[in-house]
């Protein structure tokens, strides 16, 4: 069974025990948290697209730890014009582990 959840305008395919690295939510680490934004479901009965989300599915996780991703470098360049500029950047993100994925039956 597996499920797409949306997350920080960012869609991640899940399972239980999965991690995944999301845009950094304001929670502790060991805190849990529930999606309800849960986009597509396939389990053993099927395929189950929501419109846009399929009603009563939950996906559960556990905040695992906090964290800064690789460094992006951006520069700016203009030949013949001595214009050169060099930024750097560090998108920080919070590490998720799926415990589960509920869905209530109909």
């Amino acid at each position: 069974m597996y499920a797409v959840i949306q997350s920080g305008g960012k869609q991640h395919r899940v399972q239980e025990g999965s991690v995944i690295d999301v845009e950094k939510l304001d929670l502790a680490p060991g805190q849990s948290l529930e999606f309800s934004d849960v986009l597509l479901l396939v389990d053993d009965s099927g395929v189950h697209a929501g419109t846009p989300f399929v009603a009563g599915t939950v996906v559960s996780a556990t905040v695992q730890e906090h964290g800064r991703g690789e460094k992006i470098r951006v520069i700016k360049f203009r030949r013949r014009k001595n214009y050169r500029r060099q930024i750097g950047h560090r998108q920080p993100y919070t590490r998720l582990q799926i415990t589960g994925i509920r869905r209530a039956r109909s």
